[in-house]
């Protein structure tokens, strides 16, 4: 099962999901590729894998990404080895872009689709400037980036408003625990419960 989690630019979907992590077993992180410089405080390999343009291009010849996308002038992707999921191994959780999301749930992968978002346009804008990552310009490409995206909440399975991280990270836990009580063909749970029942010797 993939747990797909989307939203805004500084919406604090990447905070939510090192708390989910945290809080949930049996997850992965799925580690993006990108072209955009590395900021201070991240690791290559942890938060993201840093390539150049070049090399993201030729990855992209070859289908070695899921999905990719191209957000803010910078190239990023979920190869599909990040995000496969394996009978028995831990879920991946993918933090990315609302066109990315897209795709992924185009190719009809068992999937969970989350939508972050904070609770009113003025607490994005806040929380942009706040961070201090980007000139006035950028924040203002985002803002308007994020009216666009917040049109596609229906496509998404669920809704997580980031008014308050400790409510807003339950939320996101909760919303994981019940996509892996969904039932569905390829559940390993669903075979095994089937199994059990009609091997049973009724008396």
């Amino acid at each position: 099962m993939l747990f797909v989690v989307s939203g805004p630019s500084g919406c604090g979907k990447s905070t939510l999901i090192r708390r989910l992590l945290a809080a949930v077993d049996g997850l992965r992180f799925s580690v993006s590729h990108t072209t955009r410089p590395r900021r201070e405080g991240e690791t290559a390999g942890r938060d993201y894998h840093f390539i150049g343009r070049t090399e993201f291009e030729a990855m992209v010849r070859s289908g070695t990404f899921l999905e990719w996308a191209v957000v803010h002038g910078h190239l990023y992707g979920t190869s599909r080895a990040e995000a496969e999921s394996r009978p028995g191994a831990a879920d991946p959780v993918l933090d990315i872009d609302v066109q990315g999301a897209k795709q992924v749930k185009g190719q009809g992968l068992p999937a969970v689709f989350v939508f972050v978002v904070p609770p009113r346009f003025e607490d994005l804008r806040e929380r942009l400037e706040k961070r201090g990552l980007d000139d006035p310009e950028t924040i203002r490409r985002r803002l308007r980036a994020a009216v666009r995206e917040v049109e596609s909440i229906p496509e998404f399975d669920y809704l997580v408003i980031n008014d308050t991280l400790d409510r807003a990270g339950e939320d996101l836990a909760s919303v994981v625990r019940a996509g892996r009580r969904r039932v569905g063909p390829d559940s390993e749970e669903v075979r095994a419960v089937l199994e059990a029942f009609r091997s049973a010797r009724l008396d």
